[in-house]
């Protein structure tokens, strides 16, 4: 008896979503239209609508989507480094040049940003949000392992970090980017007492 691989497969919304990430991450938000990303989904348009009022409707979920997977990333530094701010600090370190150096198109929200350039537009608050959320998880490991001006070191590391994805995309993974982790140090070695 074969088994049913439909019973394994995303459920139409699960396959716009992610189909609609991997598009706009690829080719940039408004270079995929919605027939583009119901026909990649395996679905159609009628099924897309009947998930998502617009297209902005699914730029926001997308976004909601990365920001959650960010989250978990900060989870997962918490389990596997308690109660050590210096550690979850070093691993982010790595965690992010890893991220950088393998993704070419850098960060769904940096570049969300760039194209969404309408104040009104609803993914802008997702980006601000979640901007400000990452850039909360670093003060906060900062303030953790006790260096002067917290705040001013947790902005410093996350210029860095954004602008190390726009020096990838420009220059590529062997220009200043190849130092990130090692800049990162250095920056928090200067913040120490």
């Amino acid at each position: 008896m074969s088994q049913d691989s439909s019973a394994d497969r995303p459920k139409p919304r699960e396959r716009i979503v992610d189909t609609a990430r991997d598009l706009f991450h690829r080719h940039g938000i408004r270079n995929v239209g919605v027939d583009s990303i119901a026909e990649a989904a395996e679905t159609n348009k009628m099924t897309l609508y009947r998930h998502f009022t617009s297209k902005d409707a699914l730029i926001v979920e997308t976004l909601n989507k990365a920001a959650q997977e960010a989250e978990g990333m900060w989870h997962g530094l918490e389990v596997a480094y308690p109660g050590d701010p210096m550690a979850q600090l070093r691993a982010w370190l790595g965690q992010a040049a890893q991220c950088i150096i393998q993704d070419s198109r850098g960060c769904d929200m940096a570049n969300a940003a760039v194209e969404l350039t309408e104040d009104d537009h609803p993914a802008r608050r997702v980006i601000e949000e979640f901007k400000i959320m990452q850039r909360n998880h670093l003060a906060t490991l900062c303030k953790g392992i006790g260096v002067t001006q917290p705040d001013l070191l947790a902005d410093a590391l996350f210029l860095l970090l954004e602008g190390a994805r726009v020096s990838r995309q420009s220059i590529g993974a062997e220009g200043p980017v190849s130092q990130f982790v090692r800049m990162g140090e250095i920056i928090i070695a200067s913040f120490k007492v």
